[in-house]
């Protein structure tokens, strides 16, 4: 049973529910912090934690990629980015380190209007699997058929198709869309794709044969996608919506499971525990690490929604610098503020829930009790 609210005599909407709207009750039966369990695994590759590193250029960088996988996750480089146009990436992103805000937006879209190298995606993709961690790369669907082979015979791991909204059925009168049914099951890697944010939409996406699916838009602290087009999906109610998607898609594929990730608003250690109580496998995470002092946007945090050429939905946003990448990952917190020690709190959340595996946490007890963040 779905409420829906009347907004005029005309057209009636659901109600639907962002992060800050719930909270999780803990349950009888409490544990250590140090008897859970936060491994993760999707297809072949396990790794330590359920995060997910955002294929940003204010986030991952080939170094940072390294660094986010050898502390336990999996860091997305974005191969739509600076460092598949640039050699010396790291010149450009002092550029941009000291545009004004009057004129941001119009260089970044300067900037990424230079050419992609395939030669780039390829040398990137050796540098980061050189370093024996789990090897991913994000492409738009625009950009998937054009270049997904430098990718593959890169030797990537695991291969992302993100976009603002990725639909199984885009429909285009001017060039033949992305197959992606097709695409995936020709494609000996596995594949995340998305973003995704209903029931409907997210089902087809896992008929495509996709290991993993992402929910929401992405880029969630530095998009302006409601404001410019009228388009929000609040994320608790997405990823709960899509959870369904995945049981349906369970039965009718025979028990086929596809992840599902939550992607974009994920600012704070407690949007972790909540975004997996609604349903989610694992999180990607992208301003929370643009905070750290590795991070190659120097305090400053943007996605590919800025950089478009007609229609930029996005800016360039001042995130600050909190801490190392480990420590936001793992402590110790010196801040109350949840910007610290993400996988501490994700272990603190499930000990005081009584949950011993990360995907038991989905049973918790949720409840309506919306605030607003200090």
């Amino acid at each position: 049973m779905s409420y829906e609210v009347e907004i005029g005599r005309g057209k009636r909407g659901r109600r639907a529910y962002s992060l800050d709207d719930i909270a999780l009750i803990p349950a009888r039966r409490t544990r250590d912090p140090e008897d859970v369990n936060v491994g993760w695994q999707i297809d072949a590759y396990h790794v330590d934690i359920p995060i997910m590193a955002a294929p940003m250029d204010s986030v991952m960088s080939p170094k940072t990629a390294i660094e986010f996988g050898k502390l336990g996750g999996i860091g997305v480089l974005d191969l739509d980015g600076l460092w598949t146009r640039y050699e010396d990436a790291d010149a450009v992103l002092e550029e941009i380190e000291q545009l004004d805000e009057e004129h941001s937006i119009a260089r970044l879209q300067q900037i990424y209007s230079e050419p992609i190298k395939p030669e780039l995606i390829t040398a990137r993709l050796q540098e980061i699997r050189q370093a024996g961690v789990v090897v991913a790369g994000k492409l738009s669907p625009q950009r998937t058929q054009r270049y997904w082979r430098s990718v593959v015979e890169a030797g990537v791991d695991l291969f992302v198709i993100r976009g603002t909204t990725v639909s199984a059925e885009h429909v285009s009168s001017h060039h033949e869309p992305l197959n992606l049914k097709r695409f995936i099951y020709e494609l000996d890697v596995p594949v995340i794709v998305g973003g995704v944010c209903t029931t409907t939409a997210a089902l087809h996406l896992m008929r495509t044969g996709a290991a993993g699916v992402l929910v929401g838009f992405g880029g969630g602290a530095a998009h302006s996608t409601r404001q410019s087009l009228g388009v929000h999906a609040p994320t608790a109610t997405a990823i709960a919506d899509v959870a369904a998607a995945r049981r349906d898609y369970m039965d009718e594929s025979g028990g086929r499971y596809v992840h599902v990730i939550a992607d974009g608003g994920i600012g704070r250690s407690g949007d972790v525990t909540k975004a997996i109580a609604c349903g989610a496998d694992a999180v990607m995470l992208g301003a929370a690490l643009a905070r750290a002092e590795e991070a190659p946007g120097r305090g400053w945090h943007w996605g590919s929604e800025a950089t478009h050429p007609d229609m930029p939905r996005g800016h360039r946003a001042y995130v600050g610098t909190v801490g190392s990448m480990k420590q936001i990952l793992y402590g110790p917190s010196t801040r109350a503020d949840g910007s610290l020690n993400f996988v501490g709190a994700l272990r603190r959340t499930m000990a005081s829930t009584g949950f011993s595996e990360v995907k038991d946490l989905q049973r918790v007890e949720v409840v309506v009790s919306p605030y607003t963040p200090s």
